[in-house]
């Protein structure tokens, strides 16, 4: 296991705010989890993961139109199958509302999260107000209702919305990322090895997070 990792943790999520995957990959973590007993779950580490470092904090086009101008003419295909995907795990994925910005702060607004023991509270927060509501993530104001929401102290989020608190943990979790091999999210680094998938089906997934537990680094 890397020396990075406390003991005990087996499964490192990579995932963006941006990437509605990664919603879907969410849900069907939580349904992967409810099928393991409390006292044999992994203990599950979210890393930071930037799908546009170099964007800014002002919303562009659509998630929906940056597509048209990556696929062409499948592009309606594609978001039709995202948004039937997220239907199917009750999330309403909008990607005309959702615009893409720089979620560098939103990764460290989840960092510190985590910190508090919230990170996935966070997390759902934090999908649900770009992919549902098409909020700008990049905007404090929307971190702060984010903050609240999930739990966190008002003070602590303005502390960190003035400065850099936590830039260093975003980065390091992109050189992490790299030494992984990590080039997609949602994926899964389990006890150090190759990436996985977080869009599995929910069984699958459940029978990779055993095995997580039960291998023979598992402390």
């Amino acid at each position: 296991m890397d020396a990075g990792i406390p003991a005990g943790i087996h499964v490192e999520v990579y995932a963006d705010v941006l990437c509605p995957w990664c919603y879907i990959g969410k849900r069907r973590m939580s349904a992967a989890l409810e099928g393991i007993p409390a006292a044999e779950r992994p203990r599950i580490v979210w890393r930071s993961f930037e799908l546009a470092p170099d964007a800014g904090r002002t919303p562009g086009p659509t998630a929906a139109e940056a597509m048209a101008g990556w696929l062409g003419e499948g592009a309606p295909a594609r978001v039709a199958l995202i948004r039937s995907l997220g239907a199917a795990e009750g999330l309403a994925l909008n990607l005309h509302l959702a615009r893409p910005v720089s979620t560098f702060d939103a990764h460290r607004l989840h960092h510190l999260a985590a910190a508090h023991g919230l990170a996935d509270q966070a997390m759902e927060h934090l999908l649900h107000a770009y992919h549902t509501e098409g909020l700008n993530v990049a905007d404090p104001q929307v971190l702060r209702r984010v903050g609240a929401e999930a739990g966190l102290p008002g003070e602590e989020v303005e502390t960190l919305l003035a400065g850099d608190g936590y830039g260093e943990q975003v980065r390091a979790d992109r050189r992490r990322a790299a030494a992984h091999g990590v080039t997609g999210v949602p994926s899964l680094v389990i006890g150090g090895g190759p990436p996985v998938s977080a869009v599995q089906d929910p069984v699958e997934l459940r029978r990779l997070l055993v095995r997580a537990v039960s291998s023979p680094g598992h402390s």
